[in-house]
């Protein structure tokens, strides 16, 4: 199951320097998570500080 970047994200950065797929890119508001590039191993919902990154 894909993941997906919600409201509460602040912008920080973490997840796309953890993410070992490169699959999450800073977009206008928060960042964002590229399905198909995203191997769904769960890195970046370990790091998220907010807790804004959800499965789908």
């Amino acid at each position: 199951m894909a993941y997906t970047i919600n409201d509460e994200c602040v912008s920080c950065g973490t997840c796309a320097e953890e993410c070992p797929a490169d699959a999450i890119q800073e977009g206008d508001n928060t960042y964002r998570i590229d399905k198909d590039k995203c191997t769904e191993c769960g890195t970046c919902t370990d790091v998220c500080p907010t807790e804004a990154i959800v499965e789908e």
